[in-house]
């Protein structure tokens, strides 16, 4: 559970001394559900404020830095009610529960490991770490991609200087991972998530809480690909196991997606304005922000309501996008998975993506909708390539949005050779051993089940029986480090 007294990070002012209330003529009502306000450049704080409390809201806090209020209603029209000079519209900043309404608590500040009760990761201190030349881990070769992209060979100049701070923003890092305990500062990671049992209609999200008020801790992912993710970035040459790109770096788990894969609004503001606050170097970004694959500002097949999330969601990125950028941090994000075009994308099926069984087929024009972070401003893209060098077939493409290509897994690669269709033309990388066992990839001794072989599982023992987990895995997220 969250501790009473959260510390409030640098741009984010506490708006508690804002009354309550709620006007008269209320409208129909739901479970109360939060939302993301955004204000016009030089919009009135005073007057949004009155706004929220005309529509029946009440204010949650404010993100100065981005010129937002986070609010929560029980009215079922409050976005179109949230009108006022200077305020730009409301949007859903988190998803809905079976009851109606916003699941957890705000967790603006992000939850630290004290918050949680009952989980305290064991790893050896980070404090104290250098930089200095490293060789090979066991499995190293393996990785096609560090060979790529010549990290091998550089490590033996520069393996990361540990005063480069790596922000992920995915679903969490195992941080009792033996190739990642010494490289995690837990001190500086948060999450901003909670979590979602059953979504609107009832149907299972992220199932049952693994700790108090649904709030997992930071260095601890129940999803697998955080995990993953921040193994290819920096899993720690320690003689056993993988290593990293960049094995010297420090990584800060910043948790904004659910644990069933889910990024929504909000989380990913807090998330990226926290990362911005407290100085970290390089950010790696979710591909997109659910629950739209596109977001379009004025899609006639849209309701005006969608029309207005989805602007509000465009305008709120952008200006977390140009905070961070502001502060001297690199943003990179994974081009996407979809074997798509963005800049002639094809027909959008999989939108809204949320709650279960909502989505449509929308026509998609690139010159006005946008697939956010990635078509953000500032955001440096990446598509995935193969062991050959080309492009592996689920990488979107396009441009002006791809700026590199990356080692990312291709396992159709090498058609019409022996390597066809092998594991190994995939990105072997750290895995969570909560998530791999949630998925009954694990048994809960650590044996690898039939299932967990298929999905490309490995385990990694030392000499004093202590098991690492790994798994081959492909995605333009791989390439993007």
């Amino acid at each position: 559970m969250l501790a009473a007294a959260l510390s409030v990070a640098s741009g984010l002012a506490m708006a508690g001394s804002a009354p309550d209330g709620a006007a008269a003529g209320a409208a129909p009502t739901t479970g109360p559900v939060a939302y993301t306000v955004l204000l016009a450049d030089g919009g009135r704080h005073d007057a949004a404020l009155a706004a929220i409390r005309a529509a029946q809201g009440t204010v949650l806090r404010e993100n100065r830095a981005l010129g937002l209020v986070v609010a929560q209603s029980s009215a079922a029209d409050f976005a179109e009610r949230v009108v006022a000079p200077g305020v730009l519209g409301a949007a859903r900043s988190r998803a809905l529960s079976s009851s109606g309404g916003s699941v957890g608590s705000d967790l603006g500040v992000g939850a630290t490991v004290a918050d949680v009760t009952g989980y305290s990761p064991a790893g050896p201190s980070r404090a104290g770490a250098g930089t200095a030349a490293v060789g090979m881990d066991p499995l190293d070769a393996k990785l096609w991609g560090l060979r790529m992209v010549r990290a091998d060979k550089a490590r033996e100049r520069q393996p990361g200087d540990h005063r480069v701070r790596v922000g992920v923003i995915d679903s969490g890092i195992d941080a009792t991972h033996r190739d990642l305990a010494t490289n995690v500062d837990l001190a500086a990671s948060r999450n901003f998530v909670a979590d979602i049992p059953n979504d609107v209609n009832g149907v299972v999200i992220d199932g049952p809480c693994e700790f108090a008020g649904c709030v997992d801790p930071p260095g601890y992912d129940d999803y697998g690909h955080g995990t993953h993710v921040a193994g290819t970035i920096a899993a720690a040459a320690n003689g056993s196991g993988t290593s990293g790109v960049a094995p010297g770096v420090t990584l800060v788990d910043i948790r904004a997606t659910q644990d069933s894969g889910w990024t929504f609004l909000q989380p990913f503001l807090d998330a990226l304005t926290y990362g911005a606050d407290i100085g970290l170097n390089v950010i790696n970004l979710p591909f997109n922000i659910d629950p739209w694959l596109y977001n379009c500002p004025d899609n006639p097949a849209d309701t005006p309501a969608q029309q207005l999330e989805q602007r509000i969601t465009i305008e709120a990125v952008n200006r977390a996008l140009d905070y961070a950028h502001r502060k001297g941090i690199t943003l990179i994000s994974p081009i996407g998975f979809s074997h798509d075009d963005l800049g002639k994308p094809n027909p959008d099926a999989f939108s809204p993506n949320f709650p279960a069984n909502s989505a449509y087929t929308r026509q998609i024009d690139g010159a006005s909708c946008a697939a956010m972070p990635i078509e953000g401003r500032h955001v440096i893209g990446v598509s995935g390539l193969g062991p050959s060098g080309g492009k592996a077939d689920y990488s979107n493409y396009g441009l002006p949005e791809v700026e590199l290509g990356g080692p990312g897994g291709f396992r159709k690669d090498g058609l019409g050779t022996p390597s066809f269709g092998a594991r190994e033309n995939q990105i072997l990388s750290t895995y969570s051993r909560a998530a791999a066992t949630g998925k009954g990839w694990l048994t809960p001794e650590g044996d690898i089940t039939p299932l967990g072989d298929a999905q490309g599982m490995l385990r990694d023992c030392t000499q004093d029986g202590t098991c690492s987990f790994f798994r081959w895995a492909e995605s333009t997220s791989r390439a993007a480090h």
